[in-house]
């Protein structure tokens, strides 16, 4: 009877991180000290340069071991371009390329004028050079004194 996937993928990280752990164990000699300061020095940023070279192959082996794994369950691992390829369309047939034509719910609700507003003239938004859209400021003339 074949395996779910999650069990699959489930014992294959455990016995990576099993492994993982034994490497830590043997680069650091076996001695607390130095294995307390390689797991400290294990965090989120850290490259596969950075651990020691006993953990390095053992996620190496580990990644082997998991393809192998997957492939031996039956399933097939492949990058995502590898796909099979698809057989191309008839004629009349229509095709997506890749945009998703599915309607989005809108939290507004539809919408009763076109894209250019009510009257269906120009776009409704700023005008001129400035983001308020009033003219452009420049120096201002002489300033006349208000005639009551």
């Amino acid at each position: 009877m074949p395996r779910a996937a999650q069990d699959v993928m489930q014992s294959l990280i455990f016995s990576a991180v099993l492994d993982a752990i034994a490497a830590l164990k043997s680069a650091s000699g076996n001695l607390p000290n130095n294995l307390l300061r390689q797991v400290q020095a294990i965090h989120g940023n850290v490259t596969m340069a950075d651990l020691p070279k006993e953990l390095q192959d053992a996620i190496a082996a580990s990644t082997r071991a998991a393809f192998a794994g997957l492939l031996k369950e039956g399933y097939s691992v492949a990058p995502r371009d590898a796909g099979p390829a698809r057989p191309a369309p008839r004629q009349g047939e229509l095709v997506a390329r890749g945009v998703d034509r599915t309607p989005r719910p809108s939290s507004r609700g539809p919408r009763s004028d076109g894209p250019r507003g009510p009257s269906g003239g120009a776009p409704r938004g700023p005008r001129g050079d400035r983001p308020s859209g009033g003219p452009p400021r420049g120096p201002r003339g002489p300033r006349t004194p208000r005639q009551d």
